[in-house]
């Protein structure tokens, strides 16, 4: 008898720069039974983004009805605009004993660990410096076009954002970025094996002892 496994939500939240786009796209990368959530959002699409690649790109009015309809698990305001995971792709993606990954803000991950606790892994990523934190925004806002109002938002927001880190059962403190992708997978690894993701393991372990 094999054993199937129900999969997992990966969520994985930080300030704004401190690195978890980059951990994000290098699991995805390495683990081929693990697909990325993709949020639904009023904001504007940027230059290069894809629709329901990137996110879905939605109104004001089409995200209220997701929401009044219970199609979401989690949304919140960030920055002026709407952000939120659809239900029903990570649903039936943990059914097939996928894992989905998820690069949501604190206020989300508080939403989900309501509802699905028991499906939920929840990893921070912290900065290794302030100074570090707001050269990686000033790097970035060469590509985004940010202006230095936005990355001093980012940066106010930071600070709020950083007291959250207590709420997540593992923190990573992302000194060099290899390490910290090493981590991140060797959390995934050890949580994929827990005992409530098998799927049928008390019948194969009645089979176990009735073959004894």
């Amino acid at each position: 008898m094999e054993l199937k496994r129900r999969g997992l939500m990966y969520i994985m939240s930080s300030p704004s720069g401190a690195g978890k786009t980059t951990i994000t796209r290098a699991l995805l990368k390495n683990n081929q039974d693990m697909i990325l959530s993709i949020s639904a959002t009023t904001r504007k699409r940027r230059a290069g983004e894809v629709h329901g690649q990137d996110y879905y790109f939605v109104d004001t009015t089409e995200f209220d009805h997701m929401v009044n309809d219970g199609e979401m698990l989690e949304y919140a305001k960030v920055f002026g605009n709407y952000y939120g995971t659809p239900r029903k792709p990570v649903e039936d993606a943990l059914s097939q004993g996928k894992d989905v990954i998820f690069d949501i803000d604190w206020q989300g991950t508080q939403q989900i660990a309501e509802i699905a606790r028991e499906d939920l892994v929840t990893v921070f990523i912290l900065p290794p410096s302030q100074s570090a934190l707001e050269d990686r925004l000033r790097k970035r806002s060469r590509t985004t076009l940010e202006s230095d109002t936005d990355i001093r938002g980012r940066m106010a927001k930071a600070s709020d954002e950083l007291s959250h880190y207590t709420e997540y059962d593992y923190v990573i403190v992302n000194q060099n970025i290899d390490e910290t992708i090493t981590k991140a997978q060797l959390i995934l690894d050890v949580e994929r094996i827990k005992r409530h993701r098998m799927i049928g393991l008390a019948d194969f372990v009645r089979g176990l002892k009735n073959g004894l």
